[in-house]
């Protein structure tokens, strides 16, 4: 079992940064792909990020604003987020895959992942 806690959200003006952090209890990340998703009310779950083994994938819409990096020594993924913009409000839940083959081609799919945080919400104000 791997337990997740993410931590780092708040609010910001557009254009600021913020970096979430999300930690991993019981077991380590290793190379699991670890996804960053994001959702408002009303919407469904939107995969906007994922890292894991030598693999990177981003949504079109945070493509080089957003960055994802691992601490294997604090087993902890980070999101560096860049740039934002009032429409990048939500809350943020990070997620990990059972098994340690990286990431693929459904990285943003839900059902990849059996672990996921609690979430952090993310606020940008304009």
């Amino acid at each position: 079992q791997v337990q997740l806690v993410e931590s780092g959200g708040g609010s910001v003006q557009a254009g600021g940064s913020l970096r979430l952090s999300c930690a991993a209890s019981g077991e380590t990340f290793s190379s699991r792909c670890v996804a960053w998703f994001r959702q408002v009310p009303g919407k469904e779950r939107e995969g906007v990020a994922a890292t894991g083994g030598s693999s990177a994938y981003y949504s079109d819409s945070v493509q080089g604003r957003f960055t994802g990096s691992q601490d294997n020594a604090k087993n902890t993924v980070y999101l560096q987020m860049n740039r934002l913009k009032p429409e990048d409000t939500a809350m943020y839940y990070c997620a990990a895959d059972r098994f340690f083959w990286g990431c693929g081609g459904r990285w943003n799919d839900t059902s990849q992942y059996p672990y996921w945080g609690q979430g952090t919400q993310v606020t940008v104000s304009s």
